[in-house]
């Protein structure tokens, strides 16, 4: 079974002055915009380092309750964020490293099951597997 999501961006002019719009088939966004200012220049807007970082702290979220639930265990929470890195590398740009930070409410579980568990996650979650650049994990876990 293959599930198809998607996503759509519009773009007008010069990689500068230019602007655009980002949308989602589900509607969660609806022509939100980016450009030059919203990626490097801190400007209102969205850009696609971002949007990247909040898709790979859902996907590692929902990956990590879902290898806990295998495991027999249902956090309380999963409160994640993924810092992307985005360095000049020659003429243009790389993402180079994702840094995930998650503190996790779990009572009862021992750690050293929740270390292998919670690694497995980090390398098994979708977003995780695609993408090419040094993906950290820094995470608490309160029990």
């Amino acid at each position: 079974m293959t599930i198809h999501k998607k996503g759509q961006a519009h773009w007008e002019g010069d990689l500068k002055r230019g602007k655009g719009t980002i949308s989602t088939e589900s509607g969660a966004l609806q022509q939100q915009p980016y450009g030059f200012n919203t990626r490097f220049e801190d400007k209102p807007g969205t850009n696609p380092e971002e949007l990247i970082g909040a898709a790979h702290a859902a996907c590692f979220s929902m990956a990590l309750s879902m290898m806990l639930g295998q495991a027999g265990h249902t956090p309380q929470s999963i409160d994640t964020t993924a810092d992307v890195s985005l360095d000049k590398q020659g003429e243009g740009f790389a993402i180079t490293k994702i840094a995930l930070d998650s503190t996790i409410k779990l009572p009862g579980i021992d750690s050293t099951a929740f270390d292998e568990i919670i690694n497995k996650a980090k390398a098994g979650c979708p977003v995780s597997q695609v993408l090419n650049a040094e993906i950290t994990l820094n995470y608490r876990l309160e029990n």
